[in-house]
C-alpha cells in the first residue's frame, strides 16, 4: 500500500479543485491587561501585538495548495478591508480568488479574539467578537455565484463544499453546484455543516463528517453497533456513493449505500490540538481524488493529514513533503516533539493566542542524566509548555568538551528529550549559542540553570525587552554530564 499511495502522490501536482464555501478572517490582539478600567469592572488591554489569519474554508484552500494541487476559491467577502486581507492572503499562498465575489448586504466574516497577558502569566482569552451576517445570499449573488461555479467546471477535477452554516451554501446553491458537477461528471466531496439540515447535500459524491456531525446528520446519539448502519443509510437517503466518517484515535471508515464497510485505522499521536483536523482531512481526500485514487487510497492518506494537524497548534497546512516522510519512515516520538524553526514559532503563535506561555531552555544534553530531568522539570512548571533548544552536532563540536563529543548523535538525543513528558517541543540549532533561536520564538520565559548567576544569559536582554523573565533554576547537586562521564571512563579503566 506505501508504495500505491507515493504513486498517488506524485500525481498531486497540478490537480484542479474548485472550492466553495464560507471564507473567514481570524484576527489576534494581544496585549497587557494588568489594570481594571475606571469605568466599569472591565479589565483594560494595551495592545502590543495583532495577528490576521485565513480561516473558515481558507484553511482548505491552504492545505489543498500546500498538497501542490491548484484550488479556485468561490465565496462572499464584504466590500471592506477585512475581505481585502482574506483575498491577499489566498493569492499570497498561491490560491485563484477570482470566485470571490463582494457583496454589499454583509461584512467579511470575522472573528477577533482579544488576548491578555497579566504580570507574565498565562495568556488569556477575553473575549471573542464575531462579525457576520449568517443569512443565504441575496438571489442575485447566489445566481452569480452558481454561475461561476458553473463555468469552471470543465477545467476542475473536483469540488469541494466546506459548510461553516454560516448560510452561504443553502440549500438552492448546494443543489445548482451539485447539480451541475454531475452533468459534467466531475466529483462532489463535502465537508458538512454542524447543524442537522443535511438534504442539501442530496446527490453529492461523498461527505466526510467526524462522529459527532454524523450524528447531527442523522438526527440522535450513535451506539458504536448503530454507527454502520446509519450512516448507510444516510448514505442511501441522500443518494451519496459514500460517507468517509472520520473517528479519531479509532481511525475513519468508507460506508457506501449497500452498507459494506470498510475501516482504516490510524496511528496513535500526542493530539495537541484538534483545530483543522477536518479541513485538512477534506483537503486531502479532494486532492486524492482528483488525482485518481481510490477512496481506499485517500483514506489512509486522510488519516496521515488529520494526524499530523492534531500534532501541531492551529490551521497548520500539511505539505506532501510531511506527507512523503510519513509514509518512507513512519511517525516516531521524536518527530513528534521536533520541530524547524518556521513551523516551531507558527505552533507557538497559535498556542499563545490560546493563552499559553511559552518557557525555552537549552542544553547539549549528551547523556541525559537525572539532573537534567529535574531541570527540565522545573523549567516546565514555570508556564503552560516547555521548548527546548537542543545543540546540534556542529554546534556541540563548538563548545570546547572535547573530541569526542558529542557522545550521542543529535537524533537519539532528541529522541530521548522527546521521551519527558515535561518536553513539549524540540529545536535543534547549528549556532554556538541559542541567541539566535530565542529570538526567533520569543518566549516567554527564559530558563537557566543556578549555575549561570552573574555570568550575563544569552537572550536575556532581547526576553526581558519584549515582557518576559529569566528564571534561574537550582541544579542537582552530584550531576554533570562531565562527571558521569569521568565515572564510566574511571570505571573502564579499572582491572576486571
Amino acid at each position: 500500500m506505501p508504495a500505491k499511495l507515493l504513486t498517488a502522490i506524485d500525481r498531486f501536482t497540478g490537480r484542479r479543485a474548485l472550492l466553495v464555501g464560507d471564507f473567514m478572517l481570524d484576527r489576534y490582539v494581544f496585549g497587557d491587561a494588568e489594570r481594571i478600567s475606571p469605568e466599569a469592572p472591565v479589565p483594560v488591554l494595551r495592545v502590543l501585538e495583532r495577528q490576521d489569519r485565513v480561516g473558515g474554508a481558507g484553511s482548505v484552500a491552504l492545505n489543498v495548495v500546500a498538497l501542490g494541487a491548484h484550488v479556485r476559491c468561490f465565496g462572499l467577502l464584504g466590500k471592506d478591508t477585512f475581505g481585502d486581507r482574506v483575498d491577499a492572503f489566498l493569492k499570497e499562498a498561491g490560491a485563484d480568488t477570482r470566485g470571490l465575489l463582494r457583496v454589499d448586504d454583509r461584512p467579511t466574516i470575522t472573528k477577533t479574539r482579544l488576548v491578555g497577558l497579566a504580570e507574565h502569566r498565562h495568556r488569556q482569552q477575553i473575549l471573542r467578537v464575531d462579525d457576520e451576517v449568517v443569512r443565504p445570499p441575496v438571489a442575485s449573488d447566489a445566481a452569480r455565484l452558481v454561475n461561476a461555479v458553473q463555468a469552471a467546471l470543465p477545467d476542475a477535477d473536483v469540488v469541494c463544499l466546506e459548510d461553516y452554516a454560516k448560510g452561504l451554501l443553502s440549500p438552492e446553491i448546494c443543489e445548482g453546484i451539485i447539480t451541475a458537477a454531475r452533468e459534467h461528471n466531475k466529483p462532489v466531496l463535502v465537508d458538512p455543516a454542524r447543524t442537522g439540515n443535511w438534504e442539501k447535500y442530496r446527490g453529492a459524491t461523498l461527505l466526510t463528517p467526524n462522529r459527532a456531525e454524523l450524528e447531527l446528520g442523522v438526527g440522535h446519539r450513535l451506539t458504536d453497533d448503530e454507527l454502520d448502519p446509519q450512516a448507510a443509510e444516510l448514505v442511501k437517503r441522500l443518494d451519496l456513493d459514500a460517507l468517509i466518517v472520520t473517528l479519531g484515535r479509532d481511525g475513519a471508515r468508507i460506508v457506501r449505500r449497500d452498507g459494506s464497510v470498510q475501516r482504516f485505522a490510524t496511528k496513535p499521536r500526542a493530539v495537541y490540538d484538534n483545530t483543522g483536523a477536518g479541513d485538512a482531512v477534506l483537503a486531502m481526500v479532494a486532492v486524492a481524488v482528483a488525482a485518481g485514487a481510490t477512496l481506499e487510497q485517500a483514506v489512509p492518506l486522510a488519516n496521515i493529514a488529520g494526524g499530523l494537524e492534531v500534532s501541531k497548534f492551529g490551521c497548520v497546512p500539511i505539505t506532501r513533503e510531511e506527507v512523503v516522510k510519513e509514509l518512507l519512515h513512519g511517525h516516531d516520538g521524536a518527530r513528534g516533539k521536533t520541530r524547524g524553526v518556521a513551523e516551531l514559532v507558527s505552533e507557538l503563535n497559535a498556542r499563545r493566542a490560546r493563552g499559553e506561555t511559552v518557557v525555552f531552555t537549552n542544553g547539549c544534553f549528551d547523556l541525559l542524566h537525572p539532573g537534567h530531568v529535574e531541570l527540565l522539570e522545573k523549567a516546565k512548571s514555570l508556564g503552560s509548555l516547555l521548548v527546548v533548544g537542543l545543540n546540534s552536532d556542529a554546534s556541540v563540536r563548538t563548545q570546547n568538551k572535547g573530541g569526542d563529543r558529542p557522545i550521542r548523535k543529535e537524533q537519539d538525543r532528541a529522541h530521548m528529550l522527546a521521551a519527558l513528558e515535561a518536553v513539549d517541543y524540540i529545536a535543534l540549532f547549528d549556532e554556538p549559542d541559542p541567541g539566535r533561536l530565542i529570538e526567533q520564538i520569543a518566549p516567554d520565559v527564559l530558563v537557566k540553570g543556578s549555575d549561570w548567576a552573574g555570568k550575563g544569559v544569552v537572550g536575556q536582554e532581547f526576553v526581558e525587552s519584549h515582557g518576559g523573565r529569566v528564571e534561574l533554576v537550582d541544579l542537582v547537586e552530584g550531576y554533570s554530564t562531565t562527571g558521569e562521564l569521568d565515572r564510566i571512563r574511571a570505571a573502564a579503566a579499572e582491572p576486571r
